[in-house]
């Protein structure tokens, strides 16, 4: 099987409708039994009480927040390396779903930081720079946005991803860089200090967010493909 063949629009706009329902499936399942694990089933934390079981969502969220930056700063080097349609159209339709990880990771986190630090928001370096996160995908989109040409906005969007992607370090490494409120890793090279259960329901819920970004960023694409290419004949027989 030739993947590379799917390297172009027109081969990849079938797959991805063929595959959108499997991810989509797969999604509702893991977060939902993510959600079992991690609602019912983990035990009470000894310090924290139940409200440390926003981490279910708020960590996952949080790792994809970063991951798929990485993945749209690939892509967007991969466009300007080759001049690849497709992998300029893929970064585009990351960025919204990023976004959305990322404020997400924010939003659960302000509701884990006012019962345990005692306020909704510190200037607290991994704060901070997940904060600067979202205001680099929110410049990504409004980039695309402002720039009629679509080659110039991919470009130029392209640009600011790779230049941005610096920021996803000093996230990941800001607790061991600078004294932070933000606890550590509880997950490492050296393995896990939480219980097995919380482990394996923050793993669960990471698998389904990925399920859930390949469907929607999957949608995304192919609507960005039929946009593009509305005044081609491939893309009339394609959807008949």
């Amino acid at each position: 099987m030739n993947l590379f063949k799917y390297a172009s629009p027109q081969p990849f706009f079938p797959l991805a409708g063929k595959l959108i329902p499997w991810f989509a499936v797969g999604a509702a399942i893991f977060i939902i039994v993510g959600l079992y694990i991690g609602l019912l089933v983990a035990p009470t934390d000894f310090q924290q009480g139940d409200s440390y079981r926003i981490i279910y969502i708020h960590v996952p969220a949080a790792w994809f927040s970063m991951f798929l930056y990485i993945v749209m700063a690939g892509y967007a080097i991969l466009g300007l390396t080759f001049n690849a349609k497709l992998s300029y159209m893929l970064a585009k339709s990351i960025a919204p779903t990023g976004a959305m990880f990322t404020f997400v990771a924010l939003i659960t986190g302000a509701f884990w930081g006012k019962p345990t630090w005692g306020a909704w928001w510190v200037w607290d370096a991994r704060l901070t720079s997940e904060l600067i996160l979202l205001f680099l995908y929110i410049g990504y989109m409004s980039l695309q946005a402002a720039i009629d040409d679509t080659r110039r906005s991919d470009r130029a969007s392209a640009v600011l991803a790779i230049v941005g992607v610096i920021n996803v370090p000093i996230i990941y490494f800001s607790v061991k860089w600078w004294n932070t409120l933000h606890q550590g890793s509880s997950i490492n090279t050296s393995g896990s200090s939480m219980a097995a259960i919380m482990l394996q329901a923050m793993l669960v819920m990471a698998i389904g967010f990925w399920f859930y970004s390949a469907a929607v960023i999957f949608a995304r694409v192919r609507r960005e493909i039929e946009d593009r290419a509305r005044n081609t004949a491939w893309i009339n027989e394609v959807k008949e």
